[in-house]
């Protein structure tokens, strides 16, 4: 091979080496992009159980998908409905928390017990522009409600600032993030979205697309298993598109129109939110949570 030869070979292994990384990197950066500051929403997880129907009572659209035991390929831009009945656990449900060792922020009250109390359907957001109703389904999600049900007793959520808002605009996407007791929500602390309660637990309900009023929990980058007290909450249908793979809480009956109001104030950007690697783009208008209720 001569000189001009391997030069060529070299400089075509460069590009193709280059253009490997930049498409791992885009990859990646989708999935950050929905993880947002450091610790918050990421598309990992291992399925667990239940065919779901979820209906929007605001828009009278139903939301259904069937959990796997692995993460799917891709997901459907549209979620095809379905009225197939939910599939219920039976017999006794025991949940599992336990400590958070991983060093991130954290407001400790304590861990919710084991038995969780299935009679509770309905999670009401109270905050400085509204309340934000949620149907709950503790048959499909028994220790995400629970923990929720703890939390909310315990005071967890009250005076907390909901620290992401991903617009179209500057994450491709549309929600809104909550659940970090620690988060400033100014676009500028680098720990916001990592905070959470000092208790993680397994995934449940995993497999529904995230359509608009899909509430899900959400847990740190490239983990399963690790919920806590985050929380994000859909207002488009075209998240969907994401890999459904975070445990749905639930279904926004009313309130959307307060979070698409403030949206319309905008954000503070963090170019850092973007790529997904610290800080957020949180509402200008800030979105406070005085209380949260379940019952």
């Amino acid at each position: 091979m001569s000189g001009d030869d391997r030069q060529s070979e070299l400089a075509r292994e460069h590009k193709e080496r280059q253009a490997q990384r930049a498409a791992e990197q885009a990859a990646k950066a989708r999935r950050n992009t929905f993880i947002g500051a450091g610790v918050a929403v990421v598309v990992v997880a291992g399925g667990i159980f239940a065919v779901t129907t979820l209906v929007n009572k605001d828009t009278g659209k139903k939301v259904a998908a069937e959990s796997t035991p692995s993460a799917s390929a891709s997901t459907p831009a549209v979620p095809t409905p379905t009225t197939a009945a939910p599939k219920k656990k039976t017999g006794p449900v025991t949940c599992t928390y336990k400590r958070d060792d991983s060093g991130v922020p954290f407001k400790y009250v304590g861990m919710p017990g084991k038995k969780p109390n299935m009679k509770l359907k309905t999670m009401t957001v109270s905050t400085n522009h509204g309340d934000i109703v949620i149907d709950v389904d503790p048959a499909a999600t028994p220790c995400s409600v629970n923990s929720m049900a703890f939390l909310a007793k315990k005071g967890f959520y009250n005076n907390t600032k909901c620290h992401r808002l991903a617009t179209p605009e500057t994450s491709g996407l549309f929600l809104l993030q909550c659940g970090d007791p620690k988060a400033k929500a100014d676009g500028k602390n680098p720990t916001d979205g990592q905070g959470n309660a000092g208790y993680v637990f397994p995934d449940e309900n995993v497999g529904i697309p995230y359509s608009k009023g899909v509430v899900f929990l959400t847990q740190p980058a490239e983990a399963s298993g690790q919920n806590s007290s985050q929380f994000g909450i859909s207002l488009s249908d075209e998240n969907a598109q994401l890999d459904p793979q975070l445990s749905v809480l639930g279904m926004v009956r009313s309130g959307l129109d307060i979070i698409e109001q403030v949206a319309k104030d905008g954000v503070i950007v963090s170019d850092q939110d973007i790529t997904g690697d610290g800080g957020s783009t949180a509402p200008k208008n800030p979105v406070i949570i005085k209380k949260v209720t379940v019952s």
